[in-house]
């Protein structure tokens, strides 16, 4: 039998298979190579300007709002459960990072807190959050002035009033902060308001990331976070403020010119926010809290703008709804 197909005959040289298109396969592989490294090019440069490697911070990005999204929509209980642990790894997240800058920190008391004090606020309201969270710091204080019956743990007074503050710092920032979430979730249509801060600051996030890596050349803080400009703040207020604007009228029911007042107050909030992280960052001596979220760093670095939020949402509720 012959074989139609020529390979192999003398005097007729193979030819290349081709795809339907008439691209070979070399030629195929050759540019999905080149594509490739274009691509890495690319994140590499945004990656270099920003300070954050782009596809795992969006993958990492859409896990959690998601995450948030669904429980808030649908299972107030589970919001409560992703935020409580949310609480509690953070906690540690920055006891962790104060432990290696050289201050001691006792780890267990301060994440027992944070689980507690979410309990208090979302199932007994502000009050048992208030005294849940004095208990927590009381107890916090306590186990580091019992920690000093080692001498390992023995310094100067102001090296225990140091670790003492820190302390403090990881219940109010951390603790208080991360849990007010919950006392807004369990109000009258109060899931709508946390959706709607949380959406402010996600808009918050892009419209500085957008803004400042296309017209970014003004720095804002540059002994704090020298990659924050002044235009990314702008792009960030006027993302802020259309969002305050669509979420106050089609979700919270609310007038035009609150929807503007809480972007803007979510601006503020949230840019204060990453830029406190960032100078507690600086102090401490570290670039990320931890290496915990590809893309993002830490819990803390993705959270920063999160935690003032909250409390600036929750005041406003008060007030106004």
């Amino acid at each position: 039998m012959t074989d139609d197909s020529g390979e192999g005959r003398p005097g007729r040289p193979n030819r290349p298979r081709r795809s339907p298109q008439g691209i070979t396969r070399a030629e195929l592989e050759e540019r999905v190579r080149a594509r490739r490294e274009q691509f890495e090019e690319a994140n590499e440069k945004i990656t270099a300007r920003t300070g954050r490697n782009l596809i795992p911070a969006i993958a990492i990005g859409l896990g959690l709002g998601g995450t948030m999204l669904v429980s808030l929509l649908f299972f107030n209980l589970i919001f409560f459960i992703f935020v409580g642990v949310l609480v509690c790894v953070t906690a540690a997240e920055l006891v962790q990072a104060l432990r290696r800058s050289g201050r001691t920190v006792p780890l267990i008391p301060s994440v027992v807190s944070g689980a507690a004090v979410s309990a208090a606020a979302y199932f007994s309201g502000a009050s048992a959050q208030w005294l849940v969270l004095l208990a927590g710091a009381a107890v916090v204080c306590v186990w580091r002035l019992a920690m000093l019956v080692r001498p390992r743990y023995r310094g100067s007074l102001l090296m225990i009033v140091r670790d003492l503050a820190a302390g403090l710092l990881v219940q109010g920032y951390v603790v208080f902060l991360g849990s007010i979430s919950l006392l807004l979730v369990v109000q009258p249509d109060g899931r709508w308001w946390v959706l709607s801060f949380m959406l402010i600051v996600v808009g918050v996030d892009t419209g500085a990331y957008v803004a400042g890596l296309n017209f970014g050349k003004h720095p804002m803080a540059p002994r704090i976070s020298p990659k924050k400009t002044w235009e990314g703040l702008a792009g960030a207020a006027i993302t802020a403020l259309v969002a305050g604007v669509l979420l106050s009228v089609f979700l919270l029911q609310e007038p035009v010119w609150f929807g503007l007042l809480l972007g803007a107050v979510i601006t503020v909030t949230a840019t204060f926010g990453d830029l406190a992280e960032s100078l507690l960052k600086r102090d401490m001596g570290i670039k990320d809290m931890s290496t915990w979220l590809p893309g993002h760093g830490g819990f803390l670095d993705r959270l920063d703008s999160m935690l003032p939020s909250a409390a600036a949402a929750y005041v406003l509720f008060i007030v106004f709804a």
